[in-house]
């Protein structure tokens, strides 16, 4: 092989110009610029700030059935999320409540009777638990 078929591969020459130069005298508008607010200290009449509106009401349900006698709390009734924040969710309730769990049929499953947790944490999260059943 001679040298003239052979693809120099040491970058070759530079572009000689920088193609985003031009524009910046394009004319195109100047962004305004937003001012950030920080609120130094609470609003008056209020300690914390509560959720703006309800996510909606979850049902916290016990079962024991076709589950070998085993106790498992059953979370469902959510309207308006998706798969990834259940699984969030989900998660956070198994770290608090030091137990197993997953997500099926669009309900979560934790191990045990964990329903005062359970139901703190959705509250937490901006929905209406209710315990439902016996």
């Amino acid at each position: 092989m001679s040298d003239a078929k052979k693809v120099s591969t040491d970058g070759g020459q530079s572009l000689g110009q920088n193609p985003f130069a031009a524009l910046s005298g394009a004319g195109l508008p100047v962004a305004p610029k937003v001012a950030i607010q920080q609120v130094s200290q609470p609003l008056k009449g209020r300690s914390e700030i509560s959720p703006a509106k309800s996510r909606g009401r979850v049902d916290i349900r016990r079962e024991t059935g076709n589950r070998g006698g085993k106790t498992v709390t059953v979370i469902d009734g959510f309207v308006g999320i998706g798969l990834p924040e259940k699984e969030a969710l989900a998660k956070k309730m198994r770290n608090a409540c030091g137990c197993g769990g997953t997500v099926k049929d669009g309900a979560i499953e934790i191990q045990g009777d964990q329903r005062e947790k359970i139901a703190e944490i959705l509250a937490e999260a901006g929905f209406r638990p209710v315990f439902a059943g016996g």
